[in-house]
C-alpha cells in the first residue's frame, strides 16, 4: 500500500516524477473500470437524473460533466474558469454585467446534429423557464437576457453584477443540449444523453449495474483524453467495491470510501493499490427549519451550537478522515472565517442551559434529527448516532434521530418536513460565494424561509461586483459571523477526498479536483517496458 497525500496544485511535478521513476507513459487505449456506491433511477423526486434542467447533485454531474459542454469549465488544478465550448468568453463592460463568448468552430453534438450558438441560448432559456424546484436554476436566476447574436456568438445581460458568472456557466446547470432534441417544457425522463462532451454515455444498465462511457471522436473542447473507454460498476456498499478492487475486477475506486476502509487500506501492505489523499471542500451540516415551533426559536439553534462536539464526531465517527468545520466556508477557500468557534469556542453545556433558561425554553427540548440513509456514505447513522448522543447526554435535548432513503429525503425536506436534518454540499465551483447564496438567497437551495437582508440584500450583491475575488474576504466574513449569531444552518465538519487505484493506473493524482468533480479523462494504463 502507498499513500500519497497531494496538493493539487503540486500534482504536476508529482505525476511527472512518477511516470519517469517507473520508466512508464500513460496508454491511450485501455479501458478503466471504476467502482462506485452512486446509484441512478428515475423516481418522482428524479424524474430525469442526467437533464441539465431537473439534476442538482454531485453524482448525475459527474456523468453529465463527462459527457455535456459547458461554455467554460473548470481547470485541472486551480480556480478560474478555463473555455471548453468557448474559444473566449468575457466581461465587455467594468460593471460585470454584460458577459459574451465566441463558439469554438465545428461543433456538433453525438446525434451529429450542429451545436451553435442557437443552442446555447435555447439550453439557458429552457431551464429558466422550467424553473424546476429540485433542479441547479438559481444558478442562472442572475441572467436577465440570452441572445444569440451569430452563429458562433452568444451575449449575457445580468439582473445585477456578478463577477461568478463564469463560474455558474462552467457547471452543469448551464450545460448545452440539443435544441432539436430536449423539449422546452419538460424533461428527457431516461438515462439518455445528447451531448457534446468528452464522453458518449454508451449504456446504463442499472439491473446490470454498470455505466459505459466511450472517447466521443467528434469533442472538440480544452480537455485531452487519455483513455477510449470508461466503465463505471454499481455497488450495493463500500466493502463489496473494496473487495472487487483488490480482486482486479475494477482499476480504481471513489465514492464512497469509508472511514474503516482508509484506516485498512492504509495498513494493508498491499503495493499493488495506491490510496491518494487530496484536500476537499465537501462540508456537512444540519439545517434547521426556522418555521417549526421548536427550531424556530433561535435559542434552541443556539444552544445546539453550544453543545455539539466536532472534534468528537470527527475522530470517533469519522476516524480523522474529516476536519471540524466552524462556518459553512471550508477552509482553502478564499473568505473562510471559523465563526462559530469565535463565537461559542470550546463546547460547553453550561453554556447552552444559559441560553435556554434564559429564553423560558422548556427542558430538556424534545426534537427530532433527520438524516439520509443511502447518499452521503454508510457511516452517516453513525454521524447522527453520534449527535444523537452528544445532546442527549447533556441533559438539555431529549432526541430522536430518523433515517429516510434519498429518494424521500430531498423533496421531504424542500416541502419543510423536518423541523432539523443533516444536508451535505459539494461546492458548484470554488468560491465563498457558493456556500452563501445557494443558502441564502431567494428560492435557495434549501427551500428555507430564513432571511437575513444584511446577506441576502447587501452582502452578496457587494461582494459579486468584485473581480478581485481575494477582496471579498471581509464580506463573506461578515455574512459567516451572521450565520453563527443567528444559527439557520449549522457546520458539522469539511471532508478530505480518497481515491484508491490499481497501480498500474495513471492519472489518479487528476481525478478529482478540489470541488470534487470526477475527471475521467485524466485516468490512463501505465504501459510498463
Amino acid at each position: 500500500m502507498i499513500r500519497k497525500t497531494i496538493a493539487l496544485p503540486a500534482a504536476a511535478a508529482l505525476l511527472t516524477s512518477l511516470l519517469a521513476g517507473c520508466g512508464v507513459e500513460p496508454a491511450d487505449g485501455g479501458g478503466i473500470v471504476v467502482g462506485t456506491t452512486d446509484s441512478f433511477a428515475v423516481t418522482d423526486s428524479t424524474p430525469a437524473p442526467f437533464d441539465p434542467a431537473a439534476s442538482y447533485d454531485v453524482s448525475a454531474w459527474n456523468v453529465m460533466r463527462n459527457t455535456f459542454q459547458t461554455l467554460l469549465r473548470m481547470p485541472r488544478s486551480g480556480t478560474r474558469p478555463v473555455m471548453d465550448a468557448a474559444e473566449r468568453c468575457g466581461f465587455v463592460d467594468e460593471q460585470n454585467e454584460h458577459y459574451t463568448c465566441t463558439l469554438r468552430k465545428g461543433l456538433t453534438f453525438s446525434n451529429g446534429h450542429k451545436l451553435d450558438a442557437q443552442d446555447v441560448e435555447y439550453s439557458i432559456r429552457r431551464i429558466l423557464n422550467i424553473r424546476y424546484a429540485n433542479g441547479p436554476v438559481s444558478l442562472l436566476t442572475g441572467i436577465r437576457k440570452v441572445e444569440a447574436t451569430g452563429d458562433r456568438d452568444i451575449e449575457f445581460r445580468l439582473r445585477k453584477p456578478d463577477a461568478t458568472f463564469p463560474y455558474k456557466l462552467a457547471t452543469p446547470a448551464a450545460a448545452i443540449v440539443d435544441s432539436e432534441t430536449y423539449p422546452d417544457d419538460g424533461f428527457i425522463k431516461s438515462f439518455k444523453i445528447t451531448g457534446s462532451g468528452p464522453y458518449l454515455l454508451e449504456d446504463l444498465d442499472d439491473k446490470a449495474g454498470k455505466a459505459v462511457f466511450t472517447r466521443n471522436p467528434d469533442y472538440k473542447g480544452g480537455l485531452k483524453i487519455r483513455n477510449e473507454r470508461i466503465e463505471l460498476r454499481f455497488y450495493p456498499d463500500s466493502e463489496a467495491m473494496e473487495k472487487a478492487l483488490r480482486a482486479g475486477d475494477i482499476d480504481l475506486m471513489n465514492r464512497t470510501i469509508s472511514p474503516k476502509q482508509v484506516a485498512k487500506l492504509e495498513a494493508a501492505g498491499d503495493d499493488r493499490v495506491d490510496l491518494v489523499e487530496q484536500p476537499g471542500q465537501e462540508i456537512r451540516y444540519i439545517v434547521f427549519n426556522t418555521e417549526d415551533e421548536t427550531m424556530g426559536r433561535r435559542s434552541v439553534r443556539r444552544a445546539m451550537a453550544e453543545i455539539i462536539d466536532r472534534k468528537e464526531l470527527v475522530r470517533d465517527v469519522y476516524a480523522r478522515t474529516a476536519e471540524p468545520l466552524y462556518s459553512l466556508v471550508p477552509s482553502g477557500v478564499t473568505g473562510h472565517r471559523n465563526s462559530f468557534f469565535n463565537e461559542y469556542g470550546e463546547p460547553g453545556k453550561d453554556a447552552a442551559r444559559d441560553i435556554l433558561e434564559e429564553a423560558g425554553v422548556e427542558i430538556p427540548v424534545k426534537m427530532e434529527l433527520a438524516y439520509t440513509t443511502d447518499h452521503y456514505g454508510s457511516v452517516t447513522e453513525k454521524e447522527f448516532e453520534n449527535i444523537e448522543e452528544q445532546l442527549d447526554d447533556s441533559g438539555l435535548f431529549k432526541v430522536k434521530t430518523k433515517g429516510v432513503p434519498w429518494a424521500k429525503y430531498r423533496t421531504a425536506a424542500l416541502k419543510g418536513k423536518y423541523e432539523a436534518y443533516g444536508y451535505g454540499w459539494f461546492p458548484d465551483f470554488p468560491d465563498a460565494d457558493n456556500y452563501i447564496a445557494p443558502f441564502f438567497e431567494k428560492n435557495n437551495f434549501l427551500g428555507s424561509s430564513y432571511t437575513n437582508p444584511e446577506i441576502r440584500d447587501q452582502l452578496i450583491p457587494q461582494t459579486r461586483r468584485v473581480a478581485d475575488r481575494v477582496r471579498t474576504a471581509d464580506g463573506f466574513g461578515r455574512a459567516q459571523d451572521i450565520v453563527a449569531e443567528e444559527v439557520p444552518v449549522l457546520p458539522l465538519w469539511q471532508g478530505k477526498q480518497f481515491i484508491a487505484a490499481r497501480d498500474d493506473i495513471t492519472g489518479v493524482e487528476w481525478a478529482l479536483n478540489s470541488s470534487s468533480v470526477l475527471q475521467l479523462w485524466e485516468l490512463a494504463r501505465s504501459d510498463v517496458s
